[in-house]
């Protein structure tokens, strides 16, 4: 299914010219992804610190977009310039999915969202992206599939943020939204376990 993933080499020639330039001036990969989930748990303290002030919410969209540059930034250093490392490894993973969770966590805090949706969509973050992850457990890539990925999640959060701080959207609707978004994420959950086995039995020698 199409995801805001397949976009990504597009995405990263438009920033090679700035990865080279960091290189150039000895910024590492997990420098960049250390900074970025700091300054996501900084953007998402401010928002939550002042919910009850809706056009804070802009700062979601904005950074989410820049925190998707940043992301692959330090992909492209660690592929691209030999900076790939095992700690880097863990890092990646673990600092996207607590900056992921620490940006949606304030919109549990708006008047009329239900605090138990947003939940629900963080924990299912979570289990995907674990899904994602054990794929090389079993003899397969890392799965990214969609419909809904760290970049698919970043779009809908950017544009949830941005109409709340717009007041374009009403504050109503949005648990409608989340629990689109949870729906979306248990499919994604479903795709990447197939796709994930799929990929297995295609590598994996049949017996005689």
């Amino acid at each position: 299914m199409l995801s805001v993933y397949q976009l990504k080499p597009r995405f990263q020639a438009l920033l090679r010219p700035l990865v080279e330039r960091l290189y150039a001036r000895g910024v590492s990969a997990n420098q960049v992804t250390l900074g970025a989930c700091l300054l996501s748990l900084a953007v998402a303290a401010l928002v939550a610190a002042f919910a009850t002030h809706p056009w804070l919410f802009a700062l979601i969209p904005l950074w989410m977009f820049l925190r998707m540059a940043l992301n692959a930034i330090d992909g492209m250093l660690a592929r691209e310039f030999g900076q790939k490392s095992q700690l880097g490894a863990y890092l990646n993973e673990l600092t996207d999915v607590i900056a992921d969770s620490a940006l949606y966590l304030p919109f549990a805090l708006l008047p009329g969202v239900t605090p138990a949706w947003v939940v629900l969509v963080v924990l299912l973050a979570l289990i995907s992206e674990y899904a994602g992850v054990l794929g090389p457990m079993i003899g397969a890539s890392r799965r990214y599939d969609g419909p809904m990925g760290k970049s698919d999640r970043a779009l809908c959060f950017g544009v949830l943020g941005a109409g709340v701080a717009s007041g374009l959207l009403p504050l109503g609707w949005i648990d409608g939204v989340l629990l689109l978004i949870a729906a979306l994420l248990l499919l994604t959950l479903v795709n990447r376990v197939r796709q994930g086995l799929a990929e297995q039995r295609q590598t994996t020698p049949q017996g005689d």
